[in-house]
Parts: C-alpha cells; structure tokens; sequence
C-alpha cells in the first residue's frame, strides 16, 4: 500500500490509491490460497469494469441517489455475468460517482495496484506453507467470497440502498453510503449464514467508525504521505484485530480519506451513520428470516 500510494503521488494522480484495493491486498496476502487470491484474472477484470461502468454513468448523468443505484446495479450485474468472486469491484463502480470522478484515467489507474497484486497473489503463496488442515473460519471467508449462489436477500439490500441513499441525498451528507458500505452489505445479507461480520453485527459501526477516524485524522496532519497511508492500514488491521472481526472492506473506510477531495471529520460521522443503519436493519431482517425459516 506504501509503494501504491507513493506512485498515486509522485504521478499526481490519487485513483492509483483505491481503497478495495487495501481490502483485496489483505485478504490476498493474509489468505494466499483463498478465493480472491485464487482468481487472479477476476482479481483485475471486474474492477476494471465497474469502473468503467462507474465512470460512464458519472459522466453521462452525473453524481446523485439515482446514479449510485445505477453504479451498483451495473457492478452487481457485473459480478454475476463474470460469475466473479471479487465483491469489492462493485465499491470501484461506485467511487467514481459518489466522489464525482469523470476522468477516464480512472479505470485505467486500477490497474497499477490490481496488476501489482495479481503479481504478488502468483508469487507469494511459494513462500507460505500450504496449512495442513482447512479451519472452518478459512472455509467461511471462501465462502462468504464467493459469488452469491441465490437472491431471495436482495430486496431487504434493496431497501437499505435505497434508504440510505434518500437519507444522504437528504441530509446532504453524501458519503453516509460511502462505497464500502455496499460491498460490507452486500456480502452481510448474500452470505448471512457464513459471513464473518454478519454474526458480530454490533461491533462494525465501532470499528469502520474508528477506522475513518484514524484515516481523517492522518490525512490532515499529514497529508497523502505514504506513511500516512501505511499507518492508516496498519490501524485498520488492529482495529479488526483488537474487535476479533475480519472484514477487509472495513480496511478502504480509513483509506478512503485519502482520495476526498476536502475530507473532515463529517466523513466519520457519515461511516458511523451507514453502518449503524446497515447494523439496525440487517437485525430486523435476520429475526424476520429466523422466523419465517422457524417451525410454526
């Protein structure tokens, strides 16, 4: 992340540093044999692609509610046509509309971290030893990385973009669905059984909002520096650490500050905000799904 945000700087251009790509680098590094790491190709096209997508519909209708709807639908559509894995691809579809990114250097400098760590994700796992056992929270994270095999959460998702996109467009505080949000909740309701934040659902507000923070906080004593950046990711795994949750998007919320415009402390306020909304509504659905699959 040191040496991707380095290149953002010296080359002046900031969307080199796309915060997934924190999420992606975690998980590919941390879990060499694991879903992600095992999709080298998806690893590169499907973020490429939402954010072409992205960046088509910023520039041809603007930023807005209606236009994130859009980013995620393509995103999502994306994903299943590609019958991709990389779930955080649907954030690189939405960044550019919600930070309004029109260029079309956008997509392209993807592919200096994705290129970059598809090297590593061929390279790295010669230099860790292949475990001898699965344990079962490694089969949880391929699975909860996989691409979703039914739809039946998809209007309670539905309802929370649309919800807390009226309440941002509303509020005016826009990056309350700030793009890993919808990466966090659209892995929380496809893989409710599995997913490893979906069973501590309480302590995700608490850590993304730590996480924004530390990253506010950085950027504005130090700048884009890559220490800065560095710094950000290392709070960001001992946050998730310290709260026993693996949740590599939650790793682009304290990155994401790098690359606003005129970040402030309002950004954290907006993550404590989606995620609470996301924490509240994902239990109502989870009781009413427990109910319904119960025995009358």
């Amino acid at each position: 992340m040191g040496v991707i945000a380095w290149i953002a700087a010296a080359t002046h251009v900031h969307y080199i540093l796309f915060p997934e790509l924190g999420a992606l680098a975690h998980d590919v590094i941390k879990r060499p044999r694991g879903t992600w790491a095992k999709a080298p190709g998806m690893l590169v096209l499907t973020p490429l692609f939402t954010g072409l997508a992205g960046t088509i519909i910023v520039r041809n209708i603007g930023s807005g509610m209606v236009p994130i709807l859009l980013a995620t639908a393509a995103g999502m559509l994306i994903i299943r046509v590609l019958k991709s894995p990389i779930a955080p691809a649907i954030s690189a579809g939405v960044l550019p509309v919600s930070l309004n990114i029109t260029s079309w250097y956008y997509p392209a400098s993807l592919l200096v971290g994705l290129v970059l760590l598809v090297a590593i994700s061929l390279v790295w796992p010669r230099f860790v030893p292949t475990p001898p056992v699965r344990t079962a929270s490694d089969v949880a994270d391929d699975i909860t990385e996989e691409a979703p095999s039914t739809y039946s959460w998809l209007p309670f998702f539905l309802v929370f973009l649309i919800g807390t996109a009226i309440l941002a467009e509303v509020t005016g505080w826009r990056l309350i669905l700030f793009p890993p949000l919808i990466v966090i909740a659209f892995e929380m309701f496809a893989h409710a059984d599995v997913c490893p934040w979906a069973k501590k659902p309480i302590r995700l507000p608490v850590a993304c909002t730590l996480s924004a923070l530390i990253g506010v906080a950085l950027v504005t004593t130090f700048g884009d520096a890559p220490l800065a950046v560095i710094a950000s990711t290392a709070c960001g795994i001992l946050i998730l650490r310290v709260f026993d949750l693996h949740v590599p998007p939650a790793l682009a919320v304290g990155l994401l500050p790098f690359i606003i415009p005129t970040v402030d402390y309002r950004f954290a306020a907006s993550v404590g905000i989606g995620t609470l909304s996301l924490t509240m509504l994902f239990l109502v659905w989870r009781r009413l799904r427990k109910t319904r699959l119960s025995p009358s």
